[in-house]
């Protein structure tokens, strides 16, 4: 383990997450720097998958820049939070979405009566420092979501992750999130994960550097009330830690081969010398017990 000194990178986060509850339409993901800083033309590859009640795939969205606010302006769970997310912009390209309020009405209303789900899945590039990301409605006007849910507490955001990581896999790295499934029947709420990085470099046998990172992670949820006044999230607040940890591979060197080898046949030697042994004195007794046998007669 060594001190971390990367300085001005980028922190990647692959999502690969479905929700069977939420169409496409009204899901929107939002990334927040939580030092302060406003972040403008984030590289970011995120695409929606439109499923159906089966979960085959219908349609695809892709979202070419995120929701970025400055942390001072964001609030978690407050008025604040909600009101900037009615004025942000989220630039989208749509596959036969509309864009006229009653037509998305009418259409998100259509989608949530057939079941109509939603994969998200793609590569954020982040600052470096810690900060979160969540994926709400939060992206909509907040009387068009009162028109479509009829309140926050119809707002259903279960959910699986089926893969969540934070740079390229090593062999044998375990991400504690993968496979994860959170399901609400009759209730609703906000999902966090509070998320420990730690940067990891994995030194391959042949030299070759892999810098990724490892985390660890603790899991909250808050139901929603009846008069509660914010909307239902899954929110991923993450944190890195000050300390790399570097994983070598290593080939033994020929000497501990040899040693390995001798001790394996001083065993062997040894196990043979007493098996010998054992079966000399059985043979011996029952050859005794045998001659006094034949001296009676």
């Amino acid at each position: 383990m060594s001190v971390d000194l990367k300085r001005g990178e980028t922190l990647p986060i692959h999502i690969n997450m479905t929700f069977p509850a939420l169409p496409c339409e009204v899901l929107s993901v939002d990334a927040i720097d939580m030092s302060g800083k406003h972040e403008v033309d984030l590289d970011t590859n995120i695409w929606k998958l439109r499923l159906n009640n089966d979960g085959y795939i219908i349609g695809h969205e892709f979202i070419s820049d995120l929701v970025e606010k400055e942390h001072e302006s964001h609030k978690h769970g407050s008025n604040g939070d909600k009101s900037n997310h009615e004025e942000s912009s989220l630039e989208v390209h749509a596959h036969g979405f509309g864009k006229d309020p009653e037509k998305m009405v009418k259409s998100v209303k259509q989608a949530l009566a057939d079941g109509e789900g939603c994969q998200v899945y793609g590569v954020l590039d982040v600052q470096r420092v810690a900060g979160n990301f969540h994926i709400s409605v939060h992206g909509l006007n907040i009387f068009v979501a009162q028109q479509i849910f009829e309140g926050a507490m119809h707002v259903n955001v279960s959910h699986e992750i089926h893969d969540l990581s934070f740079g390229p896999k090593y062999p044998g790295i375990q991400n504690p999130l993968d496979g994860t499934k959170r399901i609400l029947r009759d209730a609703s709420g906000t999902f966090k994960y509070y998320i420990k990085i730690v940067p990891t470099e994995y030194r391959y046998i042949w030299k070759e550097v892999l810098p990724t990172n490892q985390f660890s992670v603790t899991e909250y949820f808050v139901p929603m009330h009846e008069f509660d006044r914010t909307w239902p999230a899954v929110y991923f607040l993450y944190d890195l830690s000050p300390i790399t940890v570097t994983i070598k591979e290593e080939r033994r060197s020929f000497l501990h081969f040899l040693t390995r080898l001798c001790a394996v046949l001083g065993g062997t030697f040894a196990l043979t010398g007493m098996l010998d042994r054992w079966m000399y004195r059985l043979l011996e007794a029952i050859t005794k017990k045998h001659s006094s046998i034949i001296g009676k007669f």
